[in-house]
């Protein structure tokens, strides 16, 4: 365990993840002191005795300000951060003696392209943290949980999904698995220059996390097949870029032949089980209602 008082900026402390490790940090531990960066403080709903300030990543001032008397950053960035991205990371490796950043599973270590935008921005930002001189993690997520909140307002209104790829299979992650590694490699030397890999503890299907949305607001909710093509006019239609969308239908398209595996990560990290999907739904079911 690190010694004295840990100082800890969370960016991206209203997201979900952000928001799990926030209340996770402050939950009692008179070690640790949480300052919350967030775009609108009056609206952040954040625990007692967090600082709560006023930032954005797009605005280098802020940033700097934030940082200020604090030692080890959470880092999480918005997808496609624009072209202050390595700025911003520089500013803040140059301030702090830790950073943890969200990153993503499928960038490689050696740093070669990716196969999408949104695997190559992580894997920009993953060098930028690696070149600096502070200690790091780059905490890996599967696929989030929190993504099928996209879902919630078919489910209220129709009790339906309509979206593609069914059969497609994911360990999707529980934002409460992501944050408790997260606070481990912030308050502990035990992941420093680790890349944890962290998924949930088993795969199901869209269809299947549809049925299992159902079953935490007791009522039926089926599937609606989508094609891709329509899926992918609707995404770019939300402000996708082209190559972001087929991407990332690609990608949602490989885990209907290969299934994404559970990784043993969070395990080993904790001594625990992950946070299965259907507790995750249970846990949110109030987004669906």
């Amino acid at each position: 365990m690190t010694t004295g008082t840990a100082r800890v900026l969370v960016l991206g402390a209203t997201g979900n993840v952000g928001g799990a490790l926030v209340r996770r940090l402050a939950a009692g531990r008179e070690d640790v002191t949480v300052r919350a960066m967030v775009r609108a403080p009056g609206s952040a709903d954040l625990p007692d005795g967090v600082e709560v300030v006023r930032g954005d990543l797009t605005n280098l001032d802020s940033v700097r300000a934030a940082l200020r008397d604090v030692d080890r950053v959470f880092l999480v960035w918005p997808l496609g951060g624009g072209e202050l991205t390595r700025a911003v990371v520089d500013l803040i490796t140059a301030r702090v003696r830790r950073v943890v950043y969200l990153s993503a599973i499928g960038v490689r270590d050696d740093g070669g392209s990716a196969p999408d935008p949104i695997l190559q921005f992580h894997t920009d930002i993953e060098q930028a943290v690696r070149a600096s001189d502070v200690e790091w993690t780059l905490l890996r997520s599967g696929g989030m949980a929190a993504n099928t909140l996209g879902w919630a307002q078919q489910v209220r209104e129709r009790s339906t999904v309509s979206w593609v790829y069914g059969e497609g299979a994911r360990a999707l992650v529980h934002e409460a698995d992501l944050a408790e590694v997260a606070a481990i490699a912030l308050l502990t030397d035990r992941l420093v220059g680790a890349v944890p890999e962290i998924t949930g503890p088993s795969a199901l299907t869209q269809r299947e996390q549809a049925r299992a949305i159902g079953a935490a607001v007791g009522r039926t909710v089926t599937w609606d097949e989508l094609p891709a093509q329509e899926v992918r006019e609707a995404l770019m239609s939300a402000g996708w870029s082209a190559a972001t969308a087929d991407g990332a239908l690609r990608s949602w398209a490989s885990t209907v032949d290969r299934p994404e595996v559970p990784t043993p990560d969070y395990a080993a990290v904790t001594g625990a089980t992950g946070r299965p999907f259907e507790q995750w739904a249970i846990d949110h079911a109030g987004d669906f209602r």
